[in-house]
């Protein structure tokens, strides 16, 4: 599966550190560390929800979907 999570370009679009807003949504810094990497095999709506809410985005800005013959 090619899903790639750009959640840390957006925090740096947004000049925010990770444990500002893990701390805003009200998760750990370490679960959002493994989603920001990828290491994650889901992320719950409400979760997303409270990320794009913050961040001020659109899921799609914060996921994207990489072909499997695409670099």
């Amino acid at each position: 599966m090619a899903i790639v999570v750009t959640l840390d370009v957006m925090l740096a679009r947004r000049k925010m550190k990770s444990k500002d807003l893990a701390a805003k949504i009200g998760i750990t810094e370490q679960n959002l560390s493994l989603l920001k990497s990828g290491k994650v095999k889901g992320i719950r709506f409400a979760t997303l929800d409270a990320i794009c809410r913050y961040l001020d985005c659109q899921p799609g800005d914060l996921i994207v979907h990489h072909r499997d013959n695409q670099p």
